[in-house]
């Protein structure tokens, strides 16, 4: 028996990039619909390389292969804001991870989502553990801090997401839901809005437990 974990914030306003309005009602039109307005990189959303013009397929042209796969739950819950997160923060995983698998994050940073600390104060990936993902060939790496990098930081920003998109990594941000899981070795699913040319999108993302429970 499989149970299947949701890791996708819910779209909504007050959050950050996000606005939505009623276009048509039924008593007025017939039918109920909303206008969306969405930031590319407004809540759960997955990075292509052209978001920091590094050469790379755009969001409608990732490989659907490269959505899925299997990931690995790293459990750095409670770890300090604005910390960096190094290859040793990985433990054991770092050992077993082989090319081709991603990383899930976990440090319950998405609790902050609606507060400033959120964006400001978030613990990021340091250029050594970049480094580490693109030469390990690490897939999809996934966590809950809007950022991979300081966003407030250009120069650092920049870096990491460079380091990563030349080595093949996607990124994920914005997850939420990953204290739900409870394997440490999870299927993961993210699958991007198809936007054409896009420099990132919106995504659905999902983590399936395997485990009879």
């Amino acid at each position: 028996m499989s149970r299947i974990i949701d890791l996708t914030q819910t779209y909504s306003e007050p959050m950050r990039g996000v606005s939505i309005t009623q276009s048509t009602t039924l008593e007025k039109d017939g039918w109920n619909s909303k206008k969306l307005s969405l930031n590319s990189h407004a809540g759960t959303h997955m990075d292509a390389p052209l978001h920091f013009g590094v050469p790379g397929p755009t969001i409608d042209r990732l490989p659907l292969d490269h959505c899925m796969g299997d990931a690995w739950v790293v459990n750095l819950m409670g770890i300090a804001a604005k910390s960096l997160i190094g290859i040793e923060d990985l433990g054991k995983v770092a050992e077993v991870l082989v090319p081709g698998d991603s990383l899930l994050l976990k440090t319950g940073w998405s609790r902050n989502v609606l507060v400033p600390e959120y964006r400001n104060d978030l613990p990021r990936i340091s250029p050594a553990l970049a480094r580490w993902c693109s030469e390990k060939k690490v897939k999809m790496l996934g966590l809950e801090p809007p950022s991979v990098a300081d966003v407030n930081n250009l120069e650092e920003v920049t870096l990491i997401h460079e380091i990563l998109f030349e080595g093949g990594v996607l990124i994920i941000e914005g997850l939420t839901n990953l204290d739900r899981i409870q394997e440490e070795k999870v299927q993961l699913i993210a699958l991007p809005l198809k936007i054409k040319d896009g420099d990132g999108a919106p995504a659905r993302v999902i983590a399936i437990e395997h485990s009879t429970f």
